[in-house]
């Protein structure tokens, strides 16, 4: 097959005790899926149905333990946030998944950062106009190396946090999501056909924050360590 530009490799995640590398297909995000940082953006937490956003595969930056991302402060926002979020990645594919079967299509987890740029995501919500410029630009997903479900369970409950220049910021459960993990599965499912390779970003809690040039991140989650972000 002949391609009028040689296509680019797929962007891919490494694998906590393995060579083999996870390469992302889509990348899926949960909004407001904490009560907590529902309120804190001014929106009453009541469970309605979930809401789903989505980022380009190649905003996924890869980020091994041990490493220490530079994370350019991105063009045309003065108010770049950061987000917290235990990711959950699809092995298995499907449509219309059962709840009772969605954590049987989870192949792992991943620590992540859904990074923002705030002013132009609110500027885009009160025009009633698409997120995009605000959360699916480049290099807006960073992501730590993936642990297989088989080797850390899944996530019922588990601390999560960032801290900012030795500052914590975020401090939140797991348990908290208003929708856990399985459903959020099963509820993307209905509209997507999900495949393996999926990434799902499943919510951020409370206390999100702007940082600046030089701000250090770290953010973890119980069982999937941390990882580290330098705002350049």
């Amino acid at each position: 097959m002949k391609f009028v530009f040689p296509p680019e490799a797929p962007v891919s995640i490494p694998v906590v005790g393995s060579d083999a590398r996870f390469a992302v297909r889509r990348v899926y995000c949960v909004g407001r899926n904490y009560a907590a940082h529902a309120r804190e953006m001014g929106f009453d937490p009541d469970r309605e149905p979930p809401f789903f956003f989505c980022k380009p595969a190649d905003s996924v930056v890869p980020v091994g333990y041990g490493e220490a991302l530079e994370l350019g402060y991105p063009s045309q926002t003065t108010n770049y946030h950061y987000e917290a979020e235990l990711v959950a990645v699809i092995g298995k594919g499907g449509a219309d998944i059962p709840l009772e079967r969605a954590l049987k299509h989870v192949w792992g987890y991943a620590v992540g950062l859904d990074m923002t740029r705030r002013d132009l995501q609110m500027k885009m919500r009160e025009m009633g106009r698409p997120w995009e410029i605000g959360k699916a630009f480049d290099r807006s997903a960073p992501i730590g190396p993936i642990h297989k479900a088989s080797d850390v369970g899944h996530f019922e409950n588990g601390d999560l946090w960032l801290t900012v220049n030795g500052e914590t910021k975020q401090q939140s459960n797991v348990s908290h999501l208003i929708w856990s993990v399985a459903e959020t599965v099963a509820d993307l499912s209905k509209f997507f056909q999900l495949e393996p390779g999926d990434v799902i970003y499943t919510g951020t809690p409370e206390g999100v924050g702007a940082v600046k040039n030089g701000d250090a991140i770290k953010v973890g989650v119980e069982r999937l360590g941390e990882l580290q972000v330098k705002i350049v």
